[in-house]
């Protein structure tokens, strides 16, 4: 009896190993194909609200898959260090100045170089502002 219940439980580890070979890999499902994985688990719940990360990481974590690949970095996240809005502002004044000696020397090149460089700091001005 204890035998039939190990050849039992063997076949279905077969089956269940036979079907993760053929089906793709789960890095490269999309998340709903993953959420429907995912719903399939006892425990979990709100799959519909997770992202793919989310998912992927509590599908590996039922499968006894160890995660290899590092997390990934959000864009835009180097390691410089970040100024803080005076710095910037003062930086904005000084490059005004430099546009209006621009303006009157009728350096158009220089002035939408000036321009853009103004701009790109007001933006990281308002980025810093708003958290």
């Amino acid at each position: 009896m204890d035998e039939e219940i190990i050849k039992e439980d063997e076949k279905k580890n077969e089956e269940q190993e036979k079907k993760q070979a053929l089906e793709k890999p789960l890095d490269k499902m999309t998340a709903p194909e993953l959420r429907e994985i995912a719903k399939k688990i006892s425990g979990v719940e709100g799959t519909h609200g997770m992202k793919k990360e989310e998912l992927l990481s509590i599908i590996k974590k039922d499968r006894g898959i160890k995660d290899t690949k590092a997390p990934r970095k959000k864009k835009g996240s180097k390691n410089k260090p970040q100024r803080n809005i005076k710095e910037l502002k003062e930086k904005i004044i000084h490059l005004k100045k430099e546009k209006r000696r621009a303006h009157e020397a009728k350096e158009s090149n220089k002035i939408d170089i000036l321009r853009r460089r103004i701009n790109r700091l007001k933006k990281q001005t308002r980025k810093i502002a708003h958290g």
